[in-house]
């Protein structure tokens, strides 16, 4: 138990770094806080024109969600892997170092998957791009991946991470609780839009 606190914690704090923040600052964007949906995650760098930035922040935001699983796995199992997933998770969402106000999760919660599970998270993964590729709406298209990933945990023989995968679909529509009210309003910014 005390091996999965301290991996709890950890996970938590690597998750908890801002890369949206970080590649803002670096190519000198501004605050994402006062820009687009004032999320920190890439659609809204994206929506900065700066696609390098975006592209950065995605696989930053996905890398520590993985690398934080692949990490706990090694030192205390698939428990542990487990553990560090929700705990990288709830650090990019509730980051300490911005007064607990970050971003929706997305591509850290597809980076885990990825290192959870791999024909998962590619399911997933193909989930979101297919619903982005025809909506041209990030939001909707993780929502369907994040509404997808339990069942296809399931199908796929991987049902022992399915309440894992609930709770994080769970909080992932929580947090997009904004974004379903523009959906539904018919006012939801496309991708790539500025």
């Amino acid at each position: 138990m005390v091996v999965l606190a301290v991996t709890a914690v950890l996970a938590y704090l690597l998750g908890a770094v801002p890369f949206g923040m970080v590649m803002a600052r670096l190519f000198g964007l501004g605050d994402l806080r006062k820009i687009g949906s004032g999320n920190i995650g890439a659609t809204n760098v994206l929506r900065t024109g700066n696609r390098l930035a975006a592209f950065l922040t995605l696989v930053l935001d996905s890398g520590k969600g993985a690398i934080a699983v692949l990490l706990a796995r090694w030192l205390a199992g698939e428990s542990g892997a487990q553990v560090a997933a929700f705990g990288a998770f709830l650090g990019h969402c509730y980051p300490v170092y911005l007064g607990f106000r970050g971003g929706k999760g997305v591509a850290t919660f597809l980076g885990t998957l990825l290192a959870l599970a791999l024909p998962v998270g590619l399911a997933a993964c193909a989930i979101w791009a297919v619903v982005a590729a025809v909506f041209r709406l990030s939001s909707l298209a993780a929502l369907a991946a994040a509404a997808g990933a339990p069942v296809a945990a399931l199908l796929l023989g991987y049902g022992g991470m399915t309440w894992l995968l609930l709770s994080l679909a769970v909080l992932i529509f929580l947090r997009h609780s904004a974004n379903i009210s523009r959906l539904r309003a018919g006012t939801e910014p496309r991708i790539g839009q500025k």
